[in-house]
């Protein structure tokens, strides 16, 4: 059995660790963050930790009402054009800790008077040493390819939110999050017998769609695939893909939809019924009845139970099928999802 499924099934007692140990350091950042007064917030990251930036720009603007962007570390690696930061929040995030441009995004950052905060998963770490403040992720080690340490910076990004808004739902809800994933690992057998369904264990391509908090799921689920089972998957938002990229959409390919009940359900569902005429194989991964029934047959409908869980912290939750979905297909389509070829090791966990 693969390494990646012990760290899939430990998430909802790694979490719950996790979110306990972090929560005083995160009340003492959030104090900081308030006397500072930041007028806008930066988030340097890589790999799988780009995909939680690209969580966190959508969590920290709809909860502390600031500008958000993600940081283009070449400005400062390679142009040395490094914007004005001196007001602002800079956030790297780095499972390994040592992710080279993002760590001097943050040390260019605190030289001009920035707060800087850094997230990983390894204490002791270049990150650690050059931020004012560290978050350390407490998930313990992770053999396989990364999904304890995706997870674990997505709870801490979200307690981050909670903290800095004082928002009551999003408090309870992840109170909520360790016992909602532990009912998302009860989809196992259902995402193995999706993997395994011949038109998609045979594609050569995919698509993955989303939008909103769980763009970050779909940019996360086609890395996944690409690691570990080695063929193209494209991640797209689900509007962006209308502009332009749906002259794809043809019969035989295959598409996996992710979407949860909120503002954005009406265009998925659109979506949904387009890419069904267009003949696409689509899967669908959702809470909502009228989104799942669009999906190609019962088998390619997962069915996520986020009850108590605002859409706002649907990517935890989602993130989990979306970890057994690559490790299952790379097994179909017999390759071993615990060994991604042509990674070196420092770049195996950014």
């Amino acid at each position: 059995m693969p390494q990646m499924r012990l760290e899939i099934l430990e998430q909802p007692a790694v979490l719950e660790h996790s979110l306990q140990q972090a929560l005083p350091l995160v009340r003492e950042i959030a104090g900081k963050v308030r006397k500072f007064k930041p007028e806008a917030i930066m988030i340097a990251a890589r790999g799988s930790s780009d995909h939680a930036a690209v969580y966190a720009q959508y969590l920290l603007q709809v909860y502390t009402g600031k500008l958000v962007s993600l940081a283009t570390p070449s400005l400062f690696t390679h142009y040395r054009r490094s914007p004005d930061l001196s007001r602002t929040w800079v956030i790297g995030i780095s499972q390994s800790g040592r992710t080279a441009d993002v760590v001097e995004v943050l040390r260019q950052a605190r030289e001009q008077g920035a707060l800087t905060l850094g997230i990983a998963n390894k204490a002791a770490s270049a990150l650690e040493q050059t931020a004012e403040y560290f978050l350390p992720l407490n998930v313990g080690p992770e053999l396989s390819i990364a999904t304890k340490t995706y997870s674990g910076e997505l709870a801490v990004l979200a307690l981050l939110a909670a903290e800095l808004s004082g928002d009551a739902e999003l408090k309870q809800g992840l109170s909520r999050v360790p016992g909602a994933i532990k009912k998302a690992l009860e989809l196992e057998e259902a995402v193995k017998a999706l993997a395994e369904l011949p038109g998609i264990k045979s594609a050569r391509a995919c698509l993955t769609l989303g939008r909103g908090y769980n763009l970050a799921t779909v940019l996360e689920l086609a890395m996944k695939i690409r690691e570990s089972s080695f063929f193209f998957a494209d991640p797209y938002s689900a509007e962006d893909f209308m502009h332009g990229p749906i002259a794809l959409a043809e019969k035989g390919l295959f598409a996996i939809l992710v979407g949860v009940k909120g503002p954005t359900m009406p265009d998925l569902v659109k979506l949904a019924h387009r890419l069904t005429e267009l003949g696409v194989e689509l899967s669908i991964l959702s809470d909502d009845e009228e989104l799942l029934k669009l999906a190609a047959s019962e088998k390619h409908a997962i069915r996520l139970d986020l009850a108590g869980i605002p859409e706002a912290l649907s990517p935890l939750v989602a993130c989990v099928p979306c970890q057994f979905f690559p490790m299952y297909l790379a097994v179909a389509r017999g390759t071993n999802p615990d060994m991604p070829r042509n990674l070196r090791e420092h770049n195996f966990k950014q």
